[in-house]
């Protein structure tokens, strides 16, 4: 086995451990994480059942979470649990890119950082997951990297979290969007912590919240700005900045 044999290796052992799943067949997760520049036998057909799976779950996470949410409502949620950016954004958080299988013309462009890319290794993934185990195996992979994404949703704000809230409160102000800082990891690769921090540049606020994830605790400082500036820095309903 030559050195970059053994890094996919170690990438794949990495994001079974962040999943929560060793595969009994790893061929299969090594087909879901082979693009179709790399080899005939790649995740595309993956894709297709992953999909499936993955929209199932989240549509009954959902559905148990927010009993008095309507249909459509729930609906606008879940498109925003599913859509291509959180998919590319979990693929971020498990390290998904080091472990892809890339055709040399995919990886010159900065294929196994494309977000449909990486979006798409994770809908095969599921679907590897069931074909390894079971359904209700893969299920529980997607709830356990969901629960806290729904834990999050405020359904007062149409679904949106915290950093898209922050986003656009600065935005209707004129001001500088915020940064984001990793201050510490904590723990294990199965058990980690991310304390964030969240600068508001020059209005001369930080804060800083802990998260199993980056993307937690990330959401987490997000929501104690928001809540720092409408107290400090309120809007009126006519959308202009009150004078405190």
């Amino acid at each position: 086995m030559n050195e970059q044999d053994q890094q996919h290796l170690q990438a794949r052992r990495h994001i079974e451990t962040k999943l929560g799943y060793t595969f009994t067949k790893p061929a299969l997760l090594e087909q879901a994480l082979t693009h179709r520049s790399f080899s005939a036998r790649h995740n595309e057909r993956f894709e297709f059942i992953g999909d499936s799976i993955l929209n199932y779950t989240v549509a009954k996470m959902l559905f148990m979470a927010f009993p008095r949410l309507s249909e459509g409502e729930l609906s606008r949620l879940r498109a925003n649990l599913v859509n291509q950016e959180t998919l590319a954004e979990i693929a971020l958080e498990l390290n998904v890119g080091d472990a892809l299988l890339l055709g040399s013309g995919e990886l010159k462009s900065g294929g196994f950082r494309r977000p449909s890319t990486l979006a798409d290794a994770m809908e095969a993934m599921f679907a590897a997951i069931s074909f390894d185990a079971d359904f209700n195996t893969a299920e529980t992979v997607i709830q356990r990297l969901y629960k806290s994404r729904i834990r999050l949703i405020d359904p007062k704000n149409s679904g949106k979290d915290a950093k898209t809230r922050l986003q656009e409160a600065l935005q209707a102000r004129h001001w500088p969007l915020p940064k984001y800082r990793i201050m510490a990891q904590i723990g294990d690769v199965h058990d980690q912590r991310f304390v964030v921090q969240c600068d508001l540049g020059e209005l001369g606020f930080q804060t800083e919240a802990e998260g199993h994830s980056r993307r937690e605790a990330e959401q987490q400082t997000a929501k104690a700005a928001i809540a720092w500036l409408d107290q400090h820095h309120p809007v009126s309903k006519s959308g202009k900045k009150k004078s405190c």
